[in-house]
């Protein structure tokens, strides 16, 4: 690989399976994936193997089977270049409640290798700037938000300004608010860098991620654009009014996107997955990124597991 390639952080796995020697659980089976600079989203349901692989970049765990480098560098055998090429951000960042919030980065900083304490002074200020926590850098981290929080863990990540940022599940436990500024975040961020965030949420993407994997039970089992997925809802999505009770006396095959109260009866918006509308009901011209997976899903008889995430994306509308 090229120095060039080597620096812009590029992510390449190639054959990847991992077994858990307790149980035998298969949480990867043959995983290949080339990852460049922008927003990538590695969506799946929980379980779907997407924290393992998240691991194994970080050099946290070694594949079973398999090879997987970042910036050319091998997650095994070049442990220490990889670690210095990426910042991670884990699916439950903790840091010590009873510290300053610029105490916190500083002391992950000089771990980081920013010795000269001028330097890291300005780093540390940059970053914490650039994260949107530079006004309560003196507060305790036990004062925090949600959100400030999930943000510290961002400014950790980037502290000793990596190519590369692998993000665990980032919006778990977030308010509607933080969740779109999380968002916003990322999308500015991965102008200059390769994102790799892992997420069962499909909202957590956003509008800044134009390439992203659907990996389900350890396998990828869709790689393209967001629109791609969605095509795949097209003629497949329905708005319908019902009576109360309607719901009950739905076609088998028909999963429920949302619904909300309108006059006496209920709005469904569904996916009709092998089974017929409801009489009276309108098809969607324009089908959601959420309804594209949730469709997709029902194709391989997964649509149960795939639901979970497009239940949190309603709930945080209806908020």
């Amino acid at each position: 690989m090229t120095a060039t390639a080597s620096q812009n952080g590029r992510i390449q796995v190639e054959g990847v399976r991992h077994i858990y020697k307790k149980g035998g659980t298969v949480a990867l089976d043959g995983v290949d994936l080339e990852i460049g600079t922008g927003l990538f989203g590695l969506l799946g349901p929980n379980g779907a193997g997407k924290s393992t692989l998240m691991k194994i970049l970080c050099t946290l765990i070694v594949p079973t089977d398999g090879k997987a480098s970042v910036g050319g560098h091998d997650v095994v055998r070049e442990r220490n270049a990889v670690r210095k090429q990426i910042g991670y951000l884990p699916q439950e960042f903790g840091a010590w409640r009873l510290h300053r919030v610029e105490e916190v980065i500083d002391t992950l900083a000089l771990l980081s290798g920013l010795a000269d304490k001028a330097v890291r002074k300005k780093r540390v200020r940059e970053v914490l700037e650039r994260v949107g926590l530079h006004d309560v850098l003196d507060r305790k981290v036990k004062k925090l938000s949600g959100g400030m929080v999930r943000r510290l863990g961002v400014a950790q990540a980037l502290v000793h300004a990596p190519q590369v940022l692998i993000v665990d599940e980032p919006t778990v436990g977030l308010d509607p608010q933080e969740r779109l500024r999380f968002r916003k975040l990322m999308a500015e961020l991965s102008q200059e860098r390769v994102i790799l965030l892992s997420t069962h949420i499909v909202a957590d993407l956003g509008s800044g991620c134009n390439d992203l994997a659907l990996i389900d039970r350890g396998k990828v089992v869709f790689r393209g654009s967001p629109v791609k997925l969605v095509e795949g809802a097209k003629g497949k999505v329905f708005e319908a009014v019902l009576a109360v009770d309607g719901e009950s006396k739905l076609a088998p095959g028909i999963e429920i996107v949302s619904r909300a109260r309108e006059g006496v009866g209920i709005k469904i918006r569904g996916l009709a997955a092998g089974a017929e509308p409801p009489p009276g009901a309108t098809m969607v011209a324009e089908p959601t990124l959420e309804e594209g997976y949730l469709a997709f899903m029902a194709e391989r008889g997964r649509a149960d597991a795939a639901a979970e995430g497009v239940a949190e994306t309603e709930a945080e509308v209806a908020s």
